[in-house]
C-alpha cells in the first residue's frame, strides 16, 4: 500500500513539473540548441555558465545545449526529418553544414524576421541567403586570417602607398605594393621583414589556396594550373626573396612578431592574438592586399538556423536574437575569440587589444572588392587537399622547380579529390 502511494505521489509530482513547464511560464521549460561550435571544454563552460544563464535571466526560457559533431548532427537531423518528430529548436553549425541542410529542405526560411539594433556584414548575409532569396541562417560568429603590421614598417612604405591605404584596404593596397614594401625594407635595413607560418603545423596552405589563388585566378581550385596561377607562383617566388627564411620553422606568427624577427606577417587571428594583447601599441591588424581578381580571403562562418517543424520556433528566434546582439557578440569575442558578424559590435568593444583585432577584421570583411572563400568541405580528404598546395609550395618556392610543370602534375590529383567527393570545385 505504502509503495503504491509513493508511485502515485511521484506520478503527481511528475505531472506538476510537466504542467508548470508547459503552461506556468507561458512557454516551454526548455529549448534544445544543438551546436557543432563551442564544444571544447573551456568554450562549453562559457556557454553553460555565462551565455545560457544570461538568456534565461532575460527571457525566462531555459536552454539545453547539445554539443555534437557535424556527422552526428547530420544523422540526427535526417532521422528527425524522416520521422516527423523534430526535437531540435536551434542549430549552430558552419556555413558548409547549414548549406547542406538547406539543400535537403530541412531549415526554415528566416527572410521575414527582423533583428533590431544590428547591421550584419553584407558579405556574410550573402552566404546566408540561397539563390531563391531564402535566408536559411543568421550569421553568428566568424574567424579569419589577416595581416599584422609592426608600426615600424610604415617608415618604409613605397611611393604611392599610404598608411591609410593599408589600414583601410584601398585599391592601392595590392600584392605588388606588398612586394615593393618588403623590398624597400630589405634595401634600407637588410632585413627580410615578411613572415608566413610555413612550419610543419603552420597554416601556409590556407594562405595559398584561400588568399593568393582567389586574388590571382578568381578561384581556390578550379584554375589550379591556369596561366594566371603560373603568374601567381612567379609572384610568390619574388615575395619569398624578402620573406624571413625562418618562416619554414614557424607554426604561428605571434612570437616572430613580438621578437621583431618580422615586421609584416599573415596568420589566423587566433595565432597572432598574443602579439596584439602583449604589445597593443606596437601593432595594427590590416586587411590583406588585393590581386588582379580581387581581395581573396577565407572566412570561417558559423550561423544559427531553425529546423523545419521545430517544436518552439518563437523561443528559438529569441535565442538567435540574444546571441547576435552586439553586447553578446563582444562577450563571445572576449571569452572564446570568435569575431562578431554585426558591425555595431566594433563600437561595443572596449579600447585595447581586442578593438585592434576587431577593427582589422571588420575592415577586411567590409572591403568593396572582398572575394570571400570558404574552406572546401572535403571531409576525410581535407588533408590531401591541403597537402597538394603545400607540395606545390615546397617544389616551386623551396626547390625552384618550374611552376607550369609542377601545377600540371598536381592539378589532376586536386580535381580528382573534388570529383571523388562529389563537391563542386571552388
Amino acid at each position: 500500500m505504502r509503495s503504491g502511494l509513493k508511485v502515485l505521489i511521484a506520478a503527481l509530482i511528475g505531472m506538476a513539473v510537466v504542467v508548470s513547464g508547459c503552461i506556468g511560464g507561458g512557454g516551454p521549460a526548455k529549448i534544445v540548441w544543438a551546436s557543432t561550435q563551442l564544444n571544447p571544454p573551456e568554450e562549453r563552460a562559457f556557454v553553460l555558465n555565462e551565455l545560457i544563464p544570461g538568456f534565461k535571466e532575460k527571457t525566462g526560457i531555459d536552454v539545453e545545449f547539445v554539443p555534437i559533431s557535424y556527422s552526428d548532427l547530420a544523422t540526427r537531423m535526417e532521422g528527425e526529418m524522416q520521422s516527423g518528430k523534430v526535437t531540435i529548436d536551434v542549430v549552430a553549425d558552419l556555413h558548409g553544414g547549414l548549406d547542406y541542410f538547406n539543400a535537403k529542405g530541412w531549415l526554415q526560411d528566416l527572410s521575414g524576421k527582423k533583428l533590431e539594433g544590428r547591421t550584419f556584414i553584407e558579405s556574410y548575409m550573402k552566404y546566408a541567403t540561397d539563390k531563391n532569396g531564402k535566408v536559411f541562417y543568421i550569421p553568428w560568429m566568424s574567424a579569419t586570417y589577416v595581416m599584422v603590421v609592426n608600426k615600424e614598417a610604415f617608415k618604409y612604405l613605397p611611393s604611392g602607398l599610404t598608411e591609410e591605404d593599408v589600414i583601410k584596404g584601398t585599391d592601392k593596397w595590392t600584392y605588388d605594393a606588398l612586394l615593393a614594401w618588403v623590398k624597400n625594407i630589405y634595401e634600407q635595413t637588410g632585413k627580410k621583414a615578411f613572415g608566413l607560418p610555413a612550419g610543419p603545423k603552420g597554416l601556409l596552405h590556407r594562405f595559398i589556396h584561400g588568399y593568393l589563388y582567389p586574388s590571382f585566378t578568381g578561384y581556390e581550385a578550379k584554375k589550379f594550373e591556369s596561366p594566371e596561377a603560373v603568374e601567381m607562383w612567379n609572384y610568390f617566388k619574388e615575395l619569398w626573396k624578402y620573406t624571413n627564411p625562418a618562416s619554414t620553422t614557424w607554426d604561428a606568427m605571434a612570437d616572430p612578431l613580438l621578437q621583431g624577427e618580422v615586421l609584416i606577417a599573415w596568420d589566423h587571428t587566433a595565432r597572432i592574438k598574443n602579439a596584439i594583447t602583449t604589445k597593443p601599441d606596437q601593432f595594427v591588424v590590416v586587411p590583406v592586399p588585393r590581386g588582379p581578381k580581387g581581395r581573396g580571403f577565407i572566412v570561417v562562418l558559423a550561423g544559427l538556423a531553425i529546423p523545419k517543424n521545430a517544436p518552439h520556433p518563437d523561443e528559438a528566434w529569441k535565442l538567435i536574437d540574444y546571441l547576435t546582439k552586439p553586447e553578446t557578440q563582444v562577450k563571445v569575442l572576449e571569452k572564446v575569440g570568435f569575431f562578431p558578424t554585426v558591425k555595431e559590435a566594433e563600437n561595443a568593444v572596449p579600447e585595447g587589444p581586442l578593438k585592434i583585432l576587431v577593427k582589422g577584421v571588420t575592415a577586411q570583411s567590409s572591403t568593396k572588392d572582398a572575394l570571400i572563400v570558404m574552406i572546401p568541405n572535403l571531409g576525410a580528404k581535407g588533408g590531401e587537399f591541403s597537402g597538394i598546395y603545400r607540395d606545390a609550395f615546397k617544389r616551386i618556392i623551396l626547390q625552384g622547380e618550374d611552376p607550369e610543370k609542377v601545377l600540371n602534375e598536381l592539378g589532376p590529383k586536386l580535381h580528382q579529390l573534388f570529383k571523388e567527393q562529389g563537391v563542386e570545385e571552388p
